[in-house]
């Protein structure tokens, strides 16, 4: 049983979690995330089945959507509404215009500082095991990209102004690696005032959205009358890789990973490059390999990732 599954996790539910749950219902022990979740946000868990195992470090690659809630007035720990009070204010007064400036300035290549609570190592350990620990410890600033940030929604006592507790409503698209819950804490700081996420569901990872996405009951019932529909073909994780045919007679030299000739490819749907990197599929429409497009003393189609016959 190979493929991937679009989970839609619910809150309250470890990425590990989901992963023993898939295990127990599908009764397999090759069963993976693509990057976790944190526990307390819902929303899209990409999990690999099989030898769509292989697939995992491709899918770390895509890019994220989150629908989140921001609420002005308090910080806390953990960035979000999990974590104890830190900062509280409750005299200010925001127009909308001035939430729109803020949010201007997060748009584009920006820098985060990981949360302690973060599944990020620093010398062997998780930021959360040392937060746990009651320590926090210096750390390293890191890139991320945020494509599109937009308000859907304002709850606000006052029409015309932001005050204690008024939430915003954001539609977020960005780069893998960005923490929602310290992109609203900074949005805070750069307002003036303390803030968290209060609350975070993420609508796409990839070509994998909610709305195409699986319950965990859906999920449990399908497969209990030997439906597996939810099992996507692992190609599916790879939307931007041209899919190449090959020739049956050449399978099996892929099975050992060696290299194929360019006349060996069929049902080709754009010229291919050197360099580029493509999913070699049958000719009935099995994954085969993932491969790259070489020139030693010729030009070869070289596999580096197969997947036939394991």
């Amino acid at each position: 049983m190979n493929g991937i599954v679009n989970l839609l996790k619910p809150a309250g539910m470890s990425s590990h979690q989901a992963v023993a749950f898939l295990r127990r219902v599908l009764k397999t022990k090759r069963v993976g995330h693509t990057g976790t979740l944190d526990p307390g946000a819902s929303g899209v868990l990409p999990l690999v089945v099989g030898q769509g195992t292989k697939l995992s470090q491709y899918m770390l690659e895509h890019d994220k959507a989150y629908t989140a809630e921001l609420t002005l007035g308090l910080s806390t720990s953990t960035q979000d509404g999990a974590g104890e009070t830190v900062e509280l204010k409750t005299d200010f007064s925001l127009t909308p215009y001035r939430l729109g400036e803020a949010l201007a300035k997060f748009k584009g290549t920006i820098e985060q500082v990981p949360p302690m609570a973060s599944a990020v190592r620093v010398e062997g350990k998780r930021l959360y095991q040392l937060a746990r620990e009651g320590k926090s410890i210096e750390r390293t600033p890191r890139q991320v990209e945020i494509y599109s940030i937009h308000v859907e929604r304002i709850w606000s006592e006052d029409e015309y102004k932001l005050t204690f507790g008024t939430r915003v409503l954001l539609h977020i698209s960005c780069s893998k690696g960005t923490y929602i819950r310290t992109l609203c804490h900074d949005i805070g700081t750069e307002l003036g005032v303390p803030a968290h996420l209060s609350f975070l569901t993420r609508t796409a990872s990839g070509p994998f959205t909610s709305d195409q996405a699986y319950t965990l009951e859906e999920i449990e019932e399908l497969a209990g009358g030997g439906d597996y529909r939810f099992l996507l073909p692992m190609e599916t994780a790879l939307p931007d890789w041209p899919k190449v045919k090959v020739h049956p007679l050449v399978e099996e030299r892929l099975k050992h990973g060696n290299f194929i000739l360019p006349e060996h490819l069929v049902d080709v749907p754009t010229s291919l490059v050197v360099g580029e990197q493509v999913v070699l599929m049958s000719v009935d429409e099995e994954i085969l390999a993932l491969a790259e497009i070489k020139r030693t003393n010729k030009l070869i189609c070289q596999p580096f990732r197969v997947f036939a016959g394991g």
